[in-house]
């Protein structure tokens, strides 16, 4: 198992990737060594532009994250952080006040946002910002187009009876306190492949579907053209970790996104979600935690191997044995 592929959104995918280069690490994913090599499909539809600047949240959270710069309270942007800039652009009555960009985290976007004005497509800019960061995987963007989330939600004042925000409005602003009638990713159907996103998931000895959002996070991903494809066609296993625990999800907002598209909330609706790769869908292996083990029978009869194992990203360790535990599951 040399050639490992994830694809990622941000907090939940970057908390797994630090269990998972753990678990190479010290020798504990079964059938890796620690030459085993890691390479992160990322979330891009997540994507802002702010006061001139190109944000990219689940990349520089992932990056930041595996680098060591996150703030960990917070679980993205910079540690340390100071909001001189947010302040003074508040005192001017500058929109939007709801999305505020860290000074350290600005600098950030101002080099990516250059070195796009420069013609430089995004892998290419992640590439150069990874250089000071070495997170210790190869990430790449899942697209260098412009792709974007907008969910639509209830708006009596408007004569459709409803209003179609932007992703980071519906999260950070609302704080996902409304219901999302429908989710629209604007531009995905027009995306190509990033550059190298094919090749590691076709080249890969196993690809893992990490517990981030199945909607706005993976499922963005496999809405790219010819990825879902790639999956269903890798000679890798491709085994996922439920984002749903218990009935709910553990952080973010799994459950309003799954409402909004008709999918039953829990492990296993998850799982069936994605669906078996025998049957069209992508997933060979499907990890459920322990106080949902009573949908493992239901996950395998819908053609996808099962186990229940904790998925409570407590710690490194606790991380770690998740991913030993899709590495197992990979191997039968």
């Amino acid at each position: 198992m040399q050639n490992i592929t994830v694809l990622s959104g941000g907090m939940g995918g970057a908390r797994f990737l630090q269990g998972l280069l753990h678990a190479i690490a010290t020798g504990r994913l079964p059938g890796a060594g620690p030459d085993a090599a890691v390479t992160v499909v990322a979330n891009t539809a997540d994507d802002i532009w702010v006061h001139g600047l190109k944000v990219c949240p689940d990349l520089d959270t992932v990056m930041y994250t595996l680098g060591d710069g996150i703030d960990l309270e917070r679980g993205w942007g910079r540690r340390d952080e100071t909001w001189s800039v947010k302040t003074e652009l508040a005192a001017y009555g500058v929109e939007p006040t709801w999305f505020g960009l860290g000074d350290r985290d600005i600098a950030t976007h101002l080099v990516r946002t250059q070195m796009l004005d420069a013609g430089f497509p995004l892998s290419q800019v992640t590439e150069a910002l990874c250089n000071r960061w070495q997170p210790g995987v190869r990430l790449l963007p899942m697209t260098d187009d412009r792709v974007e989330t907008h969910v639509a939600i209830a708006d009596p004042e408007s004569p459709s009876g409803r209003r179609v925000v932007h992703f980071q409005e519906y999260w950070v602003r609302l704080r996902a306190a409304v219901p999302a009638e429908t989710v629209v990713v604007v531009g995905l159907d027009e995306a190509t492949p990033g550059p190298g996103v094919i090749d590691a998931i076709t080249d890969a000895d196993l690809v893992i579907l990490p517990p981030s959002n199945p909607v706005v996070s993976v499922g963005t991903i496999l809405g790219v053209p010819r990825v879902r494809e790639a999956l269903v066609a890798t000679r890798a296993p491709v085994v996922g970790l439920s984002p749903i625990v218990g009935g709910t999800h553990v952080r973010g907002m799994a459950e309003q996104m799954l409402t909004s598209i008709g999918v039953e909330v829990s492990a296993a609706g998850v799982g069936l979600h994605y669906g078996a790769r025998s049957d069209g869908g992508v997933l060979d292996g499907w990890l459920v935690d322990e106080r949902d083990a009573d949908q493992v029978d239901r996950v395998r009869a819908g053609g996808i191997a099962c186990r229940a194992v904790p998925l409570m990203m407590t710690d490194h360790d606790a991380t770690a044995a998740m991913a030993a535990a899709a590495a197992e599951l990979a191997r039968g």
